[in-house]
């Protein structure tokens, strides 16, 4: 029907927009006015379509918003609960308020029977700087060490005297409750009895790091920091011995609030991780290192400047902007220009896990320093029964390094302990620094791989430039006196040709001269002896300082051949030759293995043709 201009009779049937309900009465309506009524009902019906699919569309985007927002909230309280430290202030101590002018002391332990000349470099007793440290404290005291064995047996305080400083510490730690100071302490020891005591009364707050199941290693970071204001770091740990028998060294700093407050985030690391078996994937901002060796902090020490930071092992524990011990070694090493000198207990670039490997990181570096830039290196290695028998191997290899260089030195000696009557040995030098004619590097781990692969440690760096006219107050100034006081000691055995330094009464071990033939027929020597394929041996166990020395027939009928003189001097004969053809496949090994007593030829010097008669 064709309703365009019909102004006919009104057409009395209704139309239906057919699919959107709607419908349109056509009775008595003109066809112009129905036209516009379809118009009109259509024009409403896409309008209310375009609001159903902005809400549709709107609902979607709600729902997918919302499944964000539970993603992201999912995920934060997932890193919120991997270290539990978010809720802790930190005293309102900030990057812009904290205190850059500090006071810096050196800290030692000597014991009663180690005397040096009158002359000598002497710093504050290590006991009365930790006593120090109490007595300042105010709000609260953070310490972290490896071992807790302060109250000494009666038998043990008989024959040493000074062992009641362990237990005078003890008591005054039990006693900061009373003057209303919070103890908060993170350890991995978890059979001691003074920790033991010290949450029965409820002295202190105890978080035990599971470092087995962590890295397979252990906690033998130790330092202190006290209201987020002074710090210790050092290699003396919560244990007696470190303040009576052993020889240990650290340092303080006293208001240096910036530094403290970096190095508490290293405690709060270490204080989330209690009844952890994993490693957190994400760490929280605020334990994000404050200074590291690219941007060290600028700071005033003993009204000198000076730059430090903190550094941290291994490499799983290091969160964002935190150096690693190894990398605070290597710019220190790098950045020396005429003098290393290194104190350790044990010096071993080896890495033992599954199969043992050479450990290249440190030994490469001193490599390095030595042929390429000409510094002078000394290392001074703690000769105690612990002693590896390939340290002596490594040193000489270093040492051949330098055979007809031109300005080429590296030097070598040991520490060497003395037996008490039960056994032990007392004095050994537990001192783990290094100091350049640029800076210091003050830490709690040994030179060997498995100590920076799987231990937790911190360490501690200072530079201080050359050009400052009071040299002698700068703390790189008084750490280099004292390594000089050790190693022009009577306390030394400088290490010579074809002898090892007898350091253990358990040491069984060959070693062969080299001679320059050797050298030219491509023959190097071995050392046959005991390997530990531990990963992380724990150190300093007092169950094996007081182990009894028991000699065997074996090795009795070995230093009945030694000559009084020599075992005076902490020196043995090499009774066994090993000679190992190399440099050509297929070559059979030719072993001898004669008795001899080599003449006792010194190669302190390095550089010289002595050095060819020495033992790689």
């Amino acid at each position: 029907m064709d309703l365009r201009g019909s102004r006919g009779p009104a057409i009395g049937q209704d139309l239906r927009v057919q699919g959107l309900g709607l419908s349109i009465s056509t009775s008595a309506m003109p066809v112009s006015s129905l036209i516009s009524a379809v118009r009109q009902q259509d024009y409403s019906a896409s309008v209310w379509l375009r609001r159903r699919e902005k809400l549709e569309h709107s609902q979607q985007k709600c729902i997918v918003i919302f499944a964000l927002v539970c993603c992201f909230a999912v995920l934060v309280a997932l890193i919120f609960s991997a270290v539990d430290v978010w809720g802790e202030d930190e005293d309102g101590i900030t990057e812009e308020n904290c205190s850059k002018d500090c006071r810096a002391v050196l800290v030692e332990n000597i014991p009663d029977d180690i005397s040096f000349m009158d002359n000598a470099s002497s710093h504050l007793p290590l006991s009365v700087g930790l006593y120090s440290l109490l007595d300042n404290a105010i709000r609260a005291v953070e310490i972290v060490s490896p071992q807790w064995l302060l109250n000494s047996s009666d038998y043990e305080s008989s024959f040493q005297p000074a062992a009641r400083q362990g237990k005078d510490l003890l008591s005054k730690l039990q006693g900061l409750r009373a003057r209303g100071i919070q103890l908060k302490i993170s350890s991995g020891d978890i059979s001691s009895t003074e920790l033991d005591t010290l949450a029965k009364y409820k002295s202190a707050d105890i978080h035990y790091v599971n470092m087995t199941a962590l890295t397979k290693g252990h906690l033998l970071s130790s330092f202190w920091v006290v209201d987020r204001r002074h710090i210790y770091i050092g290699s003396g740990s919560m244990d007696w011995r470190s303040l009576a028998t052993r020889k240990e060294l650290g340092v303080l700093l006293y208001n240096c609030s910036c530094l403290a407050l970096d190095l508490h985030r290293v405690f709060s690391l270490y204080w989330g991780l209690q009844y952890k078996d994993f490693i957190p994937s994400f760490w929280s901002k605020r334990l994000f290192a404050l200074f590291n060796r690219d941007e060290p902090l600028k700071l005033t020490l003993n009204s000198t400047m000076a730059k430090a930071y903190v550094s941290s092992s291994p490499q799983v524990f290091i969160p964002k902007d935190r150096s690693s011990d190894l990398d605070a070694i290597s710019r220190v090493i790098q950045e020396a220009q005429h003098f290393i000198y290194i104190s350790v207990i044990d010096y071993l670039p080896l890495l033992s896990s599954n199969a043992r490997r050479y450990w290249s990181h440190i030994d490469s570096l001193i490599r390095e320093a030595l042929i390429l830039r000409k510094v002078r290196v000394r290392l001074l290695i703690s000769c105690s029964e612990k002693t590896h028998p390939l340290t002596i191997n490594f040193i000489w290899s270093l040492r051949s390094l330098c055979m007809e260089q031109a300005n080429c030195s590296l030097e070598a000696k040991f520490f060497s302990p003395r037996v008490q009557r039960d056994g032990s040995l007392q004095g050994i030098n537990h001192n783990r620094f290094m100091v350049t004619d640029q800076a210091i590097y003050l830490g709690n781990l040994d030179w060997m791989g498995n100590e920076f692969a799987f231990n937790a440690g911190i360490g501690l760096v200072i530079s201080q430039p050359e050009g400052i006219k009071e040299r002698n107050s700068t703390v790189v100034e008084q750490l280099r006196a004292a390594f000089e006081r050790d190693w022009f000691s009577r306390y030394t055995r400088s290490l010579q040709a074809n002898k090892i330094p007898l350091c253990s009464k358990h040491h069984s071990t060959r070693m062969m001269p080299v001679r320059s033939s050797h050298i030219e027929n491509g023959t190097v020597p071995i050392r046959i002896g005991h390997h530990d394929n531990d990963p992380a041996p724990l150190r300093n166990s007092h169950k094996d300082d007081r182990q009894r020395v028991i000699k065997t027939k074996h090795h009795e009928d070995r230093l009945s051949k030694v000559g009084g003189q020599d075992i005076a001097n902490g020196l043995a004969p090499i009774m066994d030759r090993v000679q190992v053809k190399m440099g050509h496949p297929g070559r059979q090994v030719q072993v001898k293995d004669n008795p001899t007593y080599p003449p006792s030829q010194s190669a302190e010097s390095s550089g010289s043709r002595e050095i060819l008669n020495a033992s790689l």
